[in-house]
């Protein structure tokens, strides 16, 4: 994950894990999820986004999964670099490209 989340990533799962196991004693599955949260601590919106994680990663809904996410922004950084890197490296090009026309010139 990009920012640090307050709850560890065994919290997390475990959270979940109760929401899935617990859903059958509940009217619904917010029911589940807001009883949950509140005894962990967390807002029942929280634990709906970290269950629909859980699912994606766990290929049970669509969606892009968190090593998808993380794979596309070491691309996206690496692309930039990369840009980066060439527009210097055109810059430099041009610069001795012009210095030999005026030393020729000379």
């Amino acid at each position: 994950m990009g920012r640090m989340s307050k709850y560890s990533a065994e919290v997390r799962e475990r959270a979940v894990r109760m929401v899935m196991e617990h859903r059958a004693e509940h009217a619904s599955e917010w029911e589940a999820i807001c009883s949950i949260a509140a005894k962990i601590g967390c807002s029942a919106e929280t634990l709906r986004k970290w269950k629909r994680r859980a699912e994606v990663d766990g290929g049970s809904r669509d969606g892009v999964t968190t090593a998808e996410r993380q794979r596309v922004k070491e691309l996206e950084r690496e692309n930039r670099e990369l840009r980066r890197a060439n527009l210097i490296l055109r810059q430099a090009s041009a610069y001795f490209a012009q210095a030999e026309l005026d030393r020729r010139q000379k």
